[in-house]
């Protein structure tokens, strides 16, 4: 089981956040034997679409830029140029063939990992100066894989390599006797299929190295359960940190909240449990609004605000239950408690005018009218 610099199992598959992590730090899943198979396979294939051109080209080379006339050869000044020349014409000849490497090059290694782009790889990191450390990834476990893949690859291709040979051997030996153009087409098109073939031979190592590959990263990747914790706090927070601020919060809204109690028309009470002041205006609302709501403390708290503003205050239980539990703050009131609260308001406004003319104060009959959905245990 793999450990971490802490000495602590990991045990934990990586989450997306670890993974995300490692790629941005460009470790991804590569396997270079898979490249190294690819490109060779390439190659091979790209030599049996393009060999005959190719072969076409170098000849004229040989057979027209190395035919160099008499005068030409006492004329050092000629040199540079002629170079060039024969530089430029070889260069235009294998150019096609080294842009589909080229290509193949940047594409095969995303067959495993997929595309990523990091500069971290290229920082350097002193800790892999260490000497001991370097001794321990020689005999680590992927140090141990290249040796296994390396001794396989010298096995496979020295084998194939044999057989090849002894079986083309006398071929080869044949060459001699054609004429050039043929030798080297006939050389050319062996070599060919030689190269593809043992190219295929490290198909086996790649049977082998891919999967590992895949399970090292994979175990490179996992965490410890204190990693595992560590982040998820850094995701979600400090569980203390989020209670202070969830307080904080709380504390900025309920003083909001109280700023709008001296705005509201009525306060209607349980009369001590619960406590909710409505506002309304006649020509800009569409109803009356709950400017603030609270129970036990929170509604004592409203009740005192609202007697030093002169805020009338109407102990109407079975309405203030229901407008605590089915409003929401700064929100309207529901549509079925209208009647209820029209009746209160009527009364406010009979408060007012009481105030200015004088007279005897009206009674509220407290039964109001509240439908059984938004009725509430009046045990609250």
């Amino acid at each position: 089981m793999a450990e971490s610099e802490t000495g602590q199992e990991r045990t934990e598959e990586a989450t997306e956040k670890r993974k995300q992590k490692s790629r941005d730090k460009g470790e991804v899943v590569r396997s270079k034997e898979l490249t190294t198979l690819v490109m060779m396979l390439v190659s091979g294939a790209g030599f049996v679409f393009l060999g005959s051109a190719l072969v076409g080209d170098l000849m004229q080379v040989l057979r027209v830029h190395l035919n160099i006339e008499r005068e030409l050869i006492f004329d050092l000044a000629s040199y540079p140029g002629l170079l060039f020349e024969t530089l430029q014409f070889s260069i235009f000849a294998v150019m096609p063939l080294f842009i589909l490497l080229a290509l193949v090059a940047i594409i095969a290694p995303m067959a495993l990992g997929g595309w990523t782009f990091s500069v971290k790889p290229l920082q350097p990191e002193f800790k892999k100066m260490d000497p001991v450390k370097g001794m321990g990834r020689v005999f680590s476990l992927k140090g141990l894989m290249e040796l296994v893949k390396a001794l396989a690859k010298f096995l496979l291709v020295g084998a194939v390599t044999y057989f090849l040979l002894k079986n083309n051997l006398e071929g080869f030996f044949s060459l001699g006797n054609e004429s050039l153009e043929q030798g080297i087409a006939r050389m050319g098109e062996e070599l060919m299929w030689m190269f593809i073939l043992l190219s295929s031979a490290l198909f086996f190592v790649v049977l082998v190295d891919t999967p590992f590959q895949i399970w090292d990263h994979n175990r490179k990747q996992k965490m410890t359960l204190q990693e595992v914790r560590d982040e998820r706090k850094e995701t979600d927070g400090n569980p203390e940190m989020k209670s202070k601020i969830r307080q904080t919060q709380q504390e900025i809204s309920q003083r909001r909240m109280m700023e709008e109690v001296p705005k509201a028309d009525v306060v209607i009470t349980n009369p001590t449990h619960f406590a909710v002041a409505l506002r309304y205006d006649q020509i800009n609302m569409g109803a009356p609004i709950v400017v603030a709501l609270g129970a036990d403390e929170v509604a004592g708290h409203i009740r005192r605000i609202a007697l030093a503003n002169d805020v009338p205050l109407l102990s109407a239980p079975p309405l203030a239950r229901s407008l605590y539990f089915n409003c929401e703050l700064n929100e309207e009131i529901p549509a079925g408690l209208f009647l209820a609260v029209a009746q209160v308001l009527a009364w406010v406004y009979q408060l007012r005018q009481y105030e200015r003319n004088g007279g005897v104060v009206p009674d509220f009959d407290a039964d109001v009218s509240i439908p059984d959905d938004l009725k509430r245990d009046n045990t609250l």
